[in-house]
């Protein structure tokens, strides 16, 4: 090894420039050595540590790696640009120079790479802020060392974006309304500054009503998250401190439950509802309404349970169970009894399970006839930005003309029938249980129940500030 023993080295010219070896070489300074700096050193920085420039920075600018910068923004904002193309290890550190980063804004530029994970570029917007930032790797990009609070230092917000349904507008908040199957595209996950969780509504579809003197169909499964995620609109009591979901970048199914078909003959029952579901959220298809005698009697249990049948032969036909399979907070709710015959011909089926409220018994009063009970209520959100029932219970049906029919529930239920009449059907798309059907149709005969409607899935999101 060759040895070169000199006082000094200087260039040829003055203030010129002096280059040690070539790129790639490696320069070995041995234990025990001093390297003293009387000037201003740059691009010395080891890994999470920089040389400072003391020539305080008033304009943008471009950040080389190793260096901090006094940054002074009292005439207005300044960007501080990272780096293109950085390795690990390289550093950058930023100080508010005057305390006016509160006033105007330094933001750090990301520059293709990440900032702390996330591809946005940051802002230091408390005064008197310093930061060091490390470029770690591709995922991470460039990690926040050396500051007093990551509170200090706030990300540019980033908001979710994505495609599928019907998309409308509330203000800053976009909302994707599915009545049938479809696919939520997601293909940005935003951050917490800007968005990166979604409000849901998860609607299943309404059963079918029994037939003569039938049970009313009970409402589909009724879910929400509470709504503070996306502008804090108004959500019924089953969506209070309901988390909303948070989102990854991939394409979400959507299951839109259709609505059971009411009973129109003895050997055929009315059917349930059918499922809705968005991401980890399934809502259960309402449960059918009970039918003519020994068809089908009690109602099935579902979302929201169904009436029973009116005619017990002496003895009530029992309301199908709500929220099954059971939810926290409750997806619906029981579905009435049936009179149960009390002399002639005055039977009324219990009315169908709504969201919120179980569906009532059905009566033997009057006598002939019957009084049919009314649908549960259903529930209330402005998730679409206008406040709308869902998920009301199908009126129980009653036996002839002299009889009371039941009334379907707020949102969406179909009324009962009397005499040998159909049913009012549930509403489309609002998941409300089918109406239960008249008498005088005679043994497990014709008395129509309604159909039930179908269910919905409405996903909102904050897209803009």
């Amino acid at each position: 090894m060759s040895e070169v023993k000199v006082n000094k080295i200087s260039p040829r010219t003055n203030c010129g420039t002096v280059t040690l070896g070539d790129s790639g070489d490696t320069f070995t300074i041995p234990a025990g050595a001093t390297i003293t700096n009387n000037g201003t050193a740059a691009g010395f920085g080891a890994t999470g540590a920089a040389s400072w420039d003391t020539t305080v920075k008033t304009t943008g600018f471009t950040a080389v790696s190793g260096v901090g910068y006094f940054v002074n923004t009292t005439s207005g904002a300044i960007t501080v640009t990272l780096p293109a193309s950085p390795n690990a290890g390289d550093v950058v550190a930023v100080s508010d120079y005057a305390g006016t980063a509160d006033t105007n804004t330094i933001t750090i530029g990301r520059n293709g790479s990440n900032i702390n994970g996330a591809a946005a570029d940051l802002d230091i917007q408390q005064e008197n802020s310093a930061l060091t930032l490390v470029y770690v790797d591709s995922t991470q990009g460039w990690k926040a060392t050396d500051t007093a609070s990551l509170t200090d230092i706030e990300l540019q917000p980033v908001y979710v974006t994505a495609t599928g349904g019907t998309i409308t507008c509330c203000g800053d908040y976009k909302i994707h309304t599915f009545t049938g199957p479809g696919t939520f595209c997601v293909s940005a996950v935003g951050n917490p500054v800007g968005s990166n969780t979604v409000d849901y509504l998860v609607v299943a579809g309404g059963a079918g009503g029994g037939g003569e003197e039938g049970g009313g169909g009970g409402a589909g499964g009724y879910r929400e998250s509470s709504g503070t995620a996306s502008g804090s609109y108004t959500v019924s009591p089953l969506g209070a401190c309901v988390s909303a979901l948070p989102v990854t970048i991939q394409g979400y199914s959507i299951e839109v439950g259709g609505g059971g078909p009411g009973q129109t003959s003895g050997p055929t029952p009315a059917a349930s509802g059918s499922n809705s579901s968005f991401s980890s959220i399934t809502s259960a298809g309402g449960g059918r309404g009970g039918g003519q005698q020994s068809c089908f009697q009690t109602g099935a249990s579902g979302g929201s349970g169904g009436g029973g049948h009116g005619d017990g032969g002496g003895s009530p036909r029992a309301g199908g169970t709500g929220n099954a399979p059971p939810v926290s907070p409750p997806q619906g709710q029981d579905g009435g009894n049936g009179a149960g015959r009390n002399g002639t011909n005055n039977e009324g089926g219990g009315g169908g399970g709504g969201a919120t409220v179980a569906g009532t018994a059905g009566s033997t009063s009057p006598n002939p006839g019957g009084t049919g009970g009314n649908g549960g209520t259903g529930a209330t959100s402005s998730i679409n930005g206008t406040p709308t029932a869902r998920a009301g219970g199908g009126g129980g049906g009653a036996n002839n003309s002299s009889g009371v029919i039941g009334s379907g529930g707020a949102g969406g239920g179909g009324d009962g029938t009397k005499d040998n009449t159909t049913a009012q059907a549930g509403s489309t798309n609002t998941g409300g249980g089918g109406g239960g059907g008249g008498g005088n149709a005679g043994a497990c005969g014709g008395a129509r129940g309604g159909a039930g409607g179908s269910g919905i899935v409405i996903i909102r999101y904050k897209f803009q500030n």
